[in-house]
């Protein structure tokens, strides 16, 4: 059993870097920030208003979600409905801060997440062989005793691009100042509950900003070489 635990800003890579980790291992892949976005849908869906700070973690903690673990593909199952696609809405985009930043939400989704990846330890989809989960405070907070701990970096640049790739499909300089507030103000109030920019004692840092996908992907999978023995 492996656990390799990867965090980071928005734009760094750390979805499409994780999944082919976990899939060049044979490991299954836990994107926690997708449960953060099936929180704040399911909040909007039940009509629990996000700024009532005691109904959204009671709504959360009963929330019937179902997290695929399969790196080639996730999933993410709200009340038996796969919710993949809408959880990436632009209003969930522009509300799931105020979700994230809920600190009984995320004490909530942090117990969820350590029995997701203790799960994979008796078996689960990878039988056993391990995890890769990525978000925010799983190198420090969720799987502090991960095998490989890296701390995923890029230029706000190389970020910006990447995210309005991903949105928008263009990287020209409206498309990026488009996507600027999206990425800047989720980190930043994200920040304000977990730490993600700088590594902690025993994090290894990969700045991505120079690298493409698969040069990342070599570079992470050095870092599990050398200290998931």
């Amino acid at each position: 059993m492996v656990t390799i635990a990867v965090d980071g800003p928005s734009g760094s890579g750390k979805s499409s870097v994780s999944k082919a980790v976990a899939a060049r291992l044979g490991l299954a892949y836990l994107d926690t920030g997708a449960m953060y976005r099936a929180a704040t849908l399911w909040c909007v869906r039940t009509d629990v208003a996000l700024d009532r700070t005691e109904a959204v973690a009671a709504a959360v903690r009963g929330m019937p979600l179902e997290m695929g673990v399969d790196p080639a593909a996730p999933g993410v199952s709200l009340d038996g409905e796969d919710v993949a696609l809408a959880i990436r809405t632009t209003e969930v985009t522009a509300a799931v801060s105020q979700v994230a930043t809920n600190l009984q939400v995320r004490d909530e989704l942090r117990r969820r997440q350590r029995e997701i990846i203790a799960r994979e330890s008796d078996g689960g989809f990878s039988a056993g062989r391990g995890i890769v989960a990525e978000g925010r405070d799983i190198t420090t907070v969720v799987a502090p005793d991960a095998d490989a701990r890296v701390l995923l970096t890029a230029s706000e640049e190389a970020r910006l691009r990447r995210r309005s790739l991903e949105v928008h499909g263009a990287a020209d300089a409206s498309a990026v100042e488009a996507t600027r507030d999206q990425v800047l103000r989720r980190d930043r109030d994200d920040s304000t509950v977990s730490t993600f920019h700088v590594a902690a004692d025993g994090v290894v840092t990969v700045d991505s900003s120079e690298l493409d996908l698969d040069q990342t992907v070599d570079a992470v999978l050095a870092v599990v070489e050398r200290t998931a023995v």
